[in-house]
């Protein structure tokens, strides 16, 4: 039996729905989606798979800003929305806290120096108002830990619509199609030596971001008056934080590889540690290794990453350093040498 064209059209616009559409919206139930710890990424479980070591290296962090200076895309109307995120300190710091599951860097975090500073202001004022303390025991307020390597940087870079495409195909008003785009986004990572100022090692890492739509539709006429018209799709487009946030895992993986071949530090496991090198010069140099590359001229500062922890002077020895000065007696009246007036010499006097 011969269908009819309103049956052929209604079965290929319930196929385009099925197919782009109905899969989706049934996952799309209002209130079902609950929050979720963040997932392990492959960036973050190869970050957290870096062979440890020798030592734990102390680094501080006090910012990672968003240097592009650019806004989102505006779409109907203007936004005044930034492009990528503003929280680049808080992923770098985990980001470091990761590396080698926190066997690699003991992290300070200096993004928030002011409130730190006050809340150690507030214990010293109120041990000197309430307990009459001028000298705060450091059993009430240690000294504050420092470190010789400061990690700086920032996301230097946001590229929209570098690469673009997409394909379809549409038969007597019936069909579909795929879109598709990559954004770009650039972080910058540097080590920064805190007794000298010298740049240890700097590494740069991109990071593509994709954007998918698919669409189906339909258009035509079903009787001489009659005209069926439907469409059905959708997008999926990779969070920009999460783009940023393997981008800046990255650049620690590369700064960590970067400063063992530097000589800044060293890995507990010789063997691992110069094949996880060579696997990052082979990704850096696409394969390529330019003869250049095998000379290494290291930093000349040497032990950036080595500090010197601050000791607080015990009360015994400020007590005793105390009793010892008040115990020194002064010189009597008649033991005191004067100096001669300016011009006189010895055994004269100015009239």
């Amino acid at each position: 039996m011969r269908q009819s064209p309103v049956f052929r059209a209604v079965s290929v616009v319930g196929l385009v729905f099925g197919v782009t559409g109905c899969t989706v919206m049934s996952d799309l139930n209002i209130g079902q989606y609950t929050a979720q710890f963040s997932q392990v990424t492959p960036q973050n479980r190869a970050l957290r798979e870096v062979p440890a070591p020798v030592q734990r290296l102390t680094v501080s962090v006090y910012d990672f800003p968003d240097l592009t200076g650019q806004y989102k895309e505006p779409e109907n109307v203007q936004s005044l929305s930034r492009a990528v995120t503003q929280g680049g300190a808080p992923m770098l710091i985990k980001a470091l806290q990761d590396a080698g599951e926190r066997r690699w860097f003991s992290v300070l975090d200096r993004s928030n120096l002011e409130s730190l500073i006050r809340e150690r202001q507030i214990v010293t004022e109120m041990r000197r108002i309430y307990r009459n303390e001028q000298n705060i025991s450091p059993s009430a307020l240690a000294p504050l830990d420092h470190s010789g390597i400061i990690l700086q940087g920032g996301i230097i870079g946001y590229d929209s619509n570098t690469m673009t495409g997409g394909f379809g195909a549409r038969y007597l008003g019936i069909g579909g199609d795929r879109k598709w785009k990559l954004d770009l986004v650039t972080v910058s990572l540097r080590a920064v030596s805190t007794n000298s100022g010298e740049v240890l090692a700097s590494v740069v890492v991109r990071k593509p971001i994709a954007s998918v739509a698919d669409r189906g539709s339909i258009f035509r006429y079903v009787a001489l008056d009659e005209i069926l018209e439907a469409e059905a799709g959708v997008a999926s487009n990779e969070p920009k934080q999460i783009a940023v946030e393997q981008a800046i895992e990255k650049a620690v993986m590369a700064l960590i590889a970067e400063g063992a071949e530097l000589g800044i530090w060293s890995f507990q496991d010789k063997a691992a540690g110069s094949a996880y090198v060579s696997n990052y010069r082979a990704q850096k140099y696409q394969g390529d290794v330019p003869t250049t590359a095998t000379v290494i001229l290291r930093p000349e500062t040497l032990n950036a990453a080595q500090t010197i922890k601050t000791r607080p002077i015990s009360r015994a020895s400020v007590r005793s350093t105390s009793v010892t000065e008040r115990r020194v007696p002064p010189k009597p009246p008649e033991a005191r040498t004067e100096l001669p007036p300016i011009g006189a010499q010895a055994g004269e006097t100015v009239g």
